[in-house]
């Protein structure tokens, strides 16, 4: 089998439902993005990916990727992946192109197998639990409102993001554990936000509101600072987000014993080959990999990994609104159709792309 052509596509769509994030963040663009790898065979199997970037990505696509993957094999997805990390070297790829690439081989096989892809990953559920990851409101009284709404919708978990002001966001999660009682999980996400003493602070008073796990507090440039936070605190510390560096950084931050639970997902560990790195590496050291984000990428890595406990759906806007693959009681279940199963609709796509190759 060999990749006989490839392509990509720049969709442009107004944004939905606007949101901000902590201080210091951008919050949602007014027009958002989305760029489509298609990598075509001479067996007729196709993959695909995606990734919320245009321009960057379109210009690697043209530049960088279209002459190295023309003619290679989809299937030698190890080989093709530590090729990649070879240009990355001197191209420098944003966090997410290598998982662009990857999970576009990774589509194709599982069509090849005729699997959905989490059973080809190995497979070790059919459903999993989700839990309800918060935008950022102006309130105390609107997070109560929405964890509320969240409750009744099915969820039985609920992660924070807050202010990014330590004092406040400590007040916040406290409100929110004597609202919703000492039977729903919560969860507190920093988006890294905070110096080595606020994230001190906050960290303990998520350990008095008993919080399931306290996420990138810090930058994660500083391996150091992140071990005397793991020290300090009992709460698990969730690390190694965004660090560049794949699984290579995350074995730094595991050695080092700068991180409780490490993060993994197709976006920003080098796609599902580089995902699954990650979580094979934190069990060993019987950690847990929760995988970050959403999407169908995402769901298969959350049904085929042992070691992660939830699937994170953003809930955006107030009345909330819910990605369609969140039951009733709050769980997402299995893809049934082989490979990732996007629901792609090519005329319509090569017709209102604002961009393709």
């Amino acid at each position: 089998m060999k990749i006989i052509a490839v392509h990509a596509y720049t969709l442009s769509h107004r944004t939905k439902h606007m949101f901000i994030w902590r201080q210091g963040l951008l919050g949602s663009d007014p027009t958002s993005e989305e760029t489509w790898l298609r990598l075509v065979t001479d067996e007729g199997v196709e993959g695909w990916s995606r990734t919320p970037r245009g321009g960057i990505a379109m210009d690697l696509a043209v530049r960088r990727l279209k002459p190295w993957l023309l003619g290679k094999d989809p299937l030698m997805k190890e080989r093709l992946w530590h090729e990649l990390w070879e240009i990355d070297r001197i191209e420098e790829f944003p966090m997410y192109i290598m998982g662009w690439v990857d999970t576009a081989l990774w589509d194709i096989t599982a069509k090849v197998a005729k699997l959905p892809l989490y059973q080809l990953l190995g497979g070790y559920r059919h459903e999993i639990e989700a839990y309800a990851s918060t935008v950022t409101y102006p309130t105390t009284e609107e997070y109560l409102d929405v964890a509320d709404q969240c409750l009744a919708r099915g969820f039985r978990a609920i992660k924070l993001h807050a202010w990014g002001d330590a004092r406040k966001d400590a007040a916040l999660c406290t409100a929110l554990r004597n609202h919703v009682g000492p039977d729903v999980a919560l969860m507190y996400d920093g988006s890294a936000g905070f110096d080595p003493y606020e994230s001190l602070y906050l960290g303990r008073a998520l350990e008095a509101a008993d919080y399931l796990w306290y996420e990138e507090p810090m930058r994660e440039f500083s391996i150091n600072a992140y071990k005397r936070l793991c020290e300090q605190l009992d709460i698990p510390v969730l690390a190694a987000e965004t660090s560049d560096g794949c699984h290579y950084n995350v074995a730094d931050f595991i050695a080092q014993g700068a991180a409780d639970m490490v993060r993994t997902s197709y976006f920003y560990k080098g796609g599902i080959t580089g995902a699954l790195r990650v979580a094979h590496l934190a069990d060993s050291f019987q950690l847990s990999a929760e995988v970050h984000g959403m999407g169908e990428e995402n769901t298969h890595l959350c049904l085929a990994i042992r070691n992660n406990h939830y699937y994170e759906s953003l809930v955006m806007a107030n009345p909330i609104v819910v990605e369609p693959c969140i039951g009733p009681k709050g769980m997402v279940k299995a893809p049934s159709g082989p490979g990732i199963g996007y629901d792609i609709n090519l005329k319509a796509m090569q017709k209102t792309a604002v961009a393709k190759m």
